[in-house]
């Protein structure tokens, strides 16, 4: 793929970036999209540097997470940081994951992301109900290799 930012078509970034705003609206956490060409042989090792590259662990309560996705390896990891891990089972993202490979299964990849982060939105509410000082920490927008 020649352009990466291209793998989601403009309406699917906004429905993405809707589903961000909308999980972020009733809880304190932070949820990224990052999107590289590649991850490498190491995908969890590649979504590590970009969750350290984007600041995601500089939110206040340690509660946010990145959707990573290689392109051309068709890839993706989910990290959390250390105050959403410690909150939620430890199956939570697996059970995210495999949520989402329903869909990616048939190519619907925006749609698998959005449902993902629904799902977390719930966990965050819960976790990390909306307080009234909370603050946006870190943009919404879909991050690309290139950003």
């Amino acid at each position: 793929m020649e352009d990466i930012k291209k793998f989601f078509t403009h309406e699917e970034q906004l429905m993405i970036l809707s589903a961000i705003q909308e999980a972020e609206k009733n809880s304190s956490g932070e949820i990224r999209v990052r999107v590289e060409r590649s991850g490498g042989r190491k995908i969890m090792k590649s979504a590590r540097k970009a969750f350290r590259k984007l600041d995601m662990t500089e939110t206040a309560k340690r509660n946010g997470i990145l959707f990573f996705f290689a392109v051309e390896d068709r890839a993706f990891a989910i990290i959390g940081d250390d105050g959403i891990d410690e909150a939620v089972p430890p199956t939570f993202w697996d059970d995210i994951r495999d949520l989402m490979m329903t869909y990616f299964d048939h190519g619907y990849f925006a749609k698998g992301l959005t449902e993902g982060i629904k799902l977390t939105g719930f966990a965050l509410k819960r976790h990390f109900p909306h307080q009234r000082d909370d603050v946006n920490e870190l943009p919404d927008a879909i991050s690309f290799e290139e950003d």
